[in-house]
């Protein structure tokens, strides 16, 4: 398929409802992110590889390229 793969998405945090647009890593899964209004670190919610995937708009690169049939993988690169 040739889908194309987004690269930004808008983090909200769960705890004081900031929005902040980020550029997501195309190679790898962000595991933490500090708020930064409250200063809040996130963390992905049980069964999801990233924080955008879990508080973002858009699902990460590697997400999105297996849900467009391009990867066998399921989740990103390095955290199986």
């Amino acid at each position: 398929m040739d889908a194309t793969i987004q690269t930004k998405s808008v983090l909200t945090c769960p705890e004081c409802g900031h929005k902040a647009e980020l550029e997501m890593p195309s190679d790898a899964c962000q595991f933490f992110y500090e708020c930064e209004a409250c200063k809040a670190v996130l963390r992905p919610l049980a069964g999801e590889c990233c924080v955008f995937c879990s508080y973002g708009t858009v699902k990460c690169p590697p997400i999105q390229e297996a849900l467009a049939g391009d990867s066998a993988s399921s989740c990103c690169k390095g955290c199986d």
